[in-house]
């Protein structure tokens, strides 16, 4: 089923979050003090996964300095809230102990739940590169826009848009290792095209070896280099001579073969000459 229309394009929507941030006491959103506990995740978060130091950075500068900047939810539909931006802020406003939290109470529909919590994470930065690639490719599938639309829309090169959504292509496997930050996009971009256990041989290498990305792509050419040899010489001993070895020695000529090789004998000149009638 087709996502509905923004009507105000996706460029609007990608401003959303800021003017919220900037126009916080309108007659359709409203800032509240409210408890930590009645908010519940926003189920369409693309981000999985939060550096606990970082977030205990951030839980120790809350508790000194305090929040500097609200978190954004909408109303659910029982009695609580649900939250579309600043996880990293309510995660670290519970590490610091906190009941309550400040927070834009924001008129926005399920739909745009989705949306929020990509643009909130893009604009940030605060992405892995798998979860970016995801969130770029759910803005194309639900926009049904073009790559060059999207990068336009979010200042990004069509390039960068395009590599990044190739590492969907890589394996589970691949993909977990690169999210838990133990190869970098920069090695996951050259594993691309790879089967799955060469990309699992690499990826231990990288590991094991602390390979560079440069490193990386010389064993991945060496690699392709070894498997064009073997296929190179399963074609040569693929050559089947044995009818022609037959057919000269019916003729009275020795021959021998090796290899792609097919080697006649002569005994005397009088073969040599004899050879020759054949194509004279």
């Amino acid at each position: 089923m087709k996502s509905k229309a923004l009507g105000r394009g996706l460029d609007a929507l990608f401003t959303e979050v800021s003017e919220a941030y900037d126009n916080e006491g309108t007659q359709t959103d409203g800032i509240a003090e409210i408890a930590i506990k009645d908010i519940e995740p926003n189920p369409y978060q693309p981000r999985k996964s939060f550096d606990e130091t970082s977030l205990q950075e951030l839980a120790e500068s809350i508790k000194e300095d305090g929040l500097i900047q609200p978190v954004v939810v909408i109303e659910n539909d029982i009695d609580g809230y649900v939250l579309i931006a600043g996880e990293r802020r309510l995660r670290a406003s519970k590490l610091a102990k906190f009941q309550s939290i400040r927070a834009i109470i924001l008129n926005a529909d399920e739909y745009n739940m989705r949306k929020f919590a990509l643009i909130e994470n893009i604009q940030r930065e605060e992405l892995n590169a798998i979860e970016l690639a995801n969130a770029y490719s759910e803005l194309l599938s639900h926009q049904n826009i073009t790559q060059e639309a999207l990068a336009t829309t979010i200042h990004k090169s069509r390039t960068h848009i395009t590599n990044t959504l190739r590492l969907l292509q890589l394996s589970n496997k691949t993909q977990k290792a690169l999210l838990e930050k133990k190869i970098t996009a920069g090695h996951a971009k050259v594993l691309v095209g790879l089967d799955d256990k060469q990309q699992q041989l690499i990826v231990n290498s990288i590991i094991g070896q602390k390979l560079s990305v440069r490193e990386v792509e010389a064993m991945i050419k060496s690699m392709k280099s070894s498997k064009q040899e073997v296929v190179k010489k399963t074609v040569i001993k693929s050559y089947d001579f044995s009818s022609l070895q037959n057919k000269f020695l019916d003729l009275g000529f020795k021959s021998k073969i090796s290899n792609n090789k097919f080697t006649i004998e002569f005994e005397d000149e009088a073969q040599i000459k004899n050879m020759l009638k054949w194509f004279n």
